[in-house]
């Protein structure tokens, strides 16, 4: 194929419309995909408004990408023409470096994302490395998996990297397109889960998603009463809320853990931290072995995200649903050419 149509946006807040372009030779060690489903995240509407100046146009988005292998590059490895795969976040990471060596390729510094300086997944093709192309277990459904490779990675790592256990008591900050999967994932490891969320709408959904309980995320009293009962908190918002209170509802040796891209500073005293011994942290996606143990999980137990479909033809109308904040929980496009 000398030309891959895709959907692209010539500037900043601007629509996409209909473009084609010649992606050159594929790569000795790339896989090509032909495009089924791609999810629609938050980071795509970050990257076409360049909300954080890495866009180059035209910008074709898309990193939540389910799809068949069509072609292979002589030095592939491990993957087969035909197989159903999955694509997030990263394409490529370079896998000498200390961090790729340690299985960390996530946190590779000259690693290759999706969308940043080459064309994603609104297109009829997309390619990566072979080793980010994430095989797709037989019981997952492609119109719904593509979510999983960057916000369902995203809220899955943490549960791994912290240690969290069955036993523990656990919170999710924001029930939204992170927040209902992180959910279904903490319930089925065992936790006791509490939805933290400020939409009264969305307290019968965090029920029914996975919580044990739900609680206002802006009523102070109610924090005040949780205070030394929670080992973990995964944050999935984007925006301040009373962090020292969140903070005092940590156990000892509790963690609050970030996912959400909060912009303000989080003002937290020292000695909030030293007397019982907390941390806070946060992390990225997650290494493709861990993304592979994220897909047998969710096979497992039967967790999917929440979708809603579009044609990809009506991708603008996708986006502007999603910038309502209409999604429940996850768009996602399908291919129509």
């Amino acid at each position: 194929m000398s030309q891959i149509r895709a959907w692209a946006a010539d500037a900043a807040n601007a629509p996409l419309h209909a473009y084609a372009y010649d992606p050159g030779p594929l790569g000795e060690e790339q896989v090509e995909i032909a495009v089924e489903y791609c999810g629609i995240c938050h980071s795509d509407l970050s990257m076409l408004d360049n909300e954080w100046g890495r866009s180059r146009y035209p910008f074709v988005p898309g990193h939540e990408i389910v799809g068949r292998i069509v072609a292979l590059g002589a030095q592939a490895k491990g993957r087969q023409l035909g197989q159903r795969v999955g694509l997030g976040w990263f394409s490529a990471s370079c896998l000498h470096c200390g961090s790729c060596l340690d299985g960390d390729q996530h946190l590779c510094g000259n690693g290759e994302e999706t969308i940043v300086r080459r064309h994603g997944g609104f297109a009829e093709r997309v390619r990566a490395h072979w080793a980010w192309a994430i095989p797709l277990p037989d019981a997952l459904a492609s119109a719904s998996s593509g979510p999983l490779f960057c916000g369902g990675i995203t809220v899955f790592n943490p549960l791994v990297i912290a240690g969290v256990r069955p036993t523990d008591r656990v919170g999710v900050i924001g029930i939204g397109g992170l927040g209902h999967m992180a959910l279904a994932f903490l319930r089925h490891w065992g936790c006791e889960v509490t939805a933290f969320t400020s939409s009264e709408s969305k307290r019968e959904e965090a029920l029914q998603l996975g919580a044990h309980k739900v609680v206002s995320s802006r009523d102070r009293a109610a924090l005040k009463q949780l205070a030394g009962q929670f080992d973990f908190l995964l944050v999935t918002v984007n925006v301040a809320l009373d962090w020292p209170l969140f903070v005092a509802a940590l156990a000892p040796k509790g963690r609050l853990h970030f996912v959400g891209g909060v912009l303000e500073p989080i003002p937290l005293a020292a000695f909030s931290l030293i007397g019982g011994q907390k941390s806070i942290g946060g992390s990225p996606l997650g290494s493709p072995a861990t993304t592979a143990r994220m897909l047998e999980f969710c096979a497992r137990h039967a967790i999917a995200p929440q979708v809603e479909i579009f044609p990809m033809s009506q991708a603008n109308a996708a986006l502007e649903h999603l910038r309502a904040g209409k999604a429940r929980y996850r768009v996602v496009l399908q291919a129509d050419w």
